[in-house]
């Protein structure tokens, strides 16, 4: 019997193909690698991964050894070291230990989980609030839950990335009209079906520029048009408003907006996120939302922190007026400088000071770290292409003193790299 393999018709595929080159998954991202290291060889810090030693309070941190202000951490309304706060975070550590292990639909929803929507639902005054891990997760879940094949998505092309991502998980038509134009609104919405699903996503501050959404009027396009509104008021919620709700309730449109979608790592301190609403067939969301269903709950400690921040979030009246003084302060100051800044007012409590390119701008950021400062660096694709900036996010614990301090930073640095001119 003669062997197979030693017929001229057994021939190894190893002998006719070529050995495979493994593709490298990674290497889509060489470019961005590249620009990266030439960046480091200069000799700058990296923006991206600054560590923070030691956090002293809402404003001070320990950076590189040195006592540094922090003007770049969302911290707006500076709970994250409220004693109260603290204090129901160990509680409930001891009482609920580190973590919940399981789903808000299995094993993951703990008393603390419930308190805490109780205390949503009483500083939004809505029937119902959801809470999920992370700010992230709300948008993505809610948005791909009420959307689906055949319906519309009417979002800012600005949006938030957490927004486009639950776009694009819910496989609904998207359709984007320029950053808060309300005719542009107005005419995208006007070309669609009559009869089809249609959910607008807005925003009540966006984080880059700090620039605030003109929802009276674009409330009013939505509802023309028969489309369901979402407004995401993560950097609204705390200080716009009577109640500090958001930019929403400043505007006036509280009863018009469907859905309220926030995160707790802003104003509240801690980290989360939720959706509050008024619509009668809201709790089905808890059944149906991916990542509210598919993700562990919340840490019991955290929940507690939210919860007992919610609250005095409601009684914050002082805090916020100083934040508003600290944010026109700033901004008036900086422009006295001589810098361009996002929008031409305070509208937020984020100011951005607006550089040329990329060198400039992180220059500008070293030279500020070195006397002291830390803000945040932002560039493409978290901007606009070609956009370039130095974001500064204020807090309500941020004293007089200390706003001093960050105008003469922003003054020395500014001549030092040739921003600004020589006094």
């Amino acid at each position: 019997m003669t062997d197979a393999s030693q017929t001229p018709d057994a021939v190894a595929l190893t002998d006719v193909l070529p050995n495979p080159t493994p593709r490298d998954l990674l290497s889509k991202f060489d470019g961005l690698i590249a620009e990266r290291q030439a960046l480091l060889d200069t000799g700058v810090r990296d923006p991206f991964a600054i560590v923070m030693e030691e956090v002293l309070s809402p404003t001070l941190a320990i950076i590189q050894g040195r006592e540094t202000i922090l003007l770049g951490t969302y911290n707006y309304m500076g709970m994250t070291f409220d004693p109260d706060v603290v204090a129901a975070g160990k509680a409930a550590l001891d009482r609920f230990g580190a973590g919940t292990t399981g789903s808000r639909v299995l094993n993951g929803t703990y008393q603390g989980h419930r308190e805490c929507e109780d205390a949503l639902r009483e500083f939004y005054d809505m029937k119902s609030a959801i809470v999920f891990s992370t700010g992230y997760q709300a948008n993505l879940g809610v948005i791909s839950t009420l959307c689906a094949k055949g319906d519309y998505i009417i979002l800012d092309a600005d949006s938030h990335a957490s927004i486009y991502d639950g776009c694009w998980l819910g496989n609904a038509e998207i359709v984007r009209f320029r950053h808060n134009s309300v005719a542009d609104l107005d005419k995208r919405l006007g070309r669609l079906p009559v009869e089809a699903g249609k959910l607008v996503v807005l925003e009540g501050v966006y984080s880059m520029l700090g620039d605030i959404a003109p929802l009276k009027e674009m409330v009013a396009v939505a509802k023309k048009h028969g489309a369901m509104i979402l407004c995401d008021e993560a950097h609204g919620m705390g200080f716009f408003g009577e109640h500090g709700r958001g930019v929403f309730e400043e505007a006036g449109v509280a009863d018009d907006i469907d859905f309220v979608v926030g995160t707790f790592s802003k104003s509240v301190g801690t980290v989360g996120g939720f959706c509050v609403s008024n619509h009668p067939k809201f709790e089905v969301m808890r059944l149906v939302t991916r990542p509210y269903v598919f993700t562990a709950s919340l840490p019991p400690s955290v929940v507690a922190t939210a919860a007992a921040s919610i609250r005095k979030l409601m009684h914050a009246g002082p805090k916020r007026e100083h934040l508003w003084k600290n944010s026109r302060r700033l901004h008036q100051g900086l422009r006295d400088l001589g810098y361009t800044l996002g929008t031409p007012t305070a509208q937020s409590a984020i100011i951005a000071v607006m550089l040329p390119d990329q060198a400039i701008t992180v220059a500008m950021w070293q030279g500020l770290l070195e006397r002291g400062l830390y803000v945040n660096m932002a560039r493409p694709p978290a901007t606009p292409a070609g956009t370039f900036l130095l974001r500064c996010s204020l807090c309500a614990e941020h004293t007089d003193e200390q706003v001093d301090r960050i105008l003469e930073a922003f003054a020395a640095a500014g001549q030092a790299t040739g921003v600004l001119g020589q006094p």
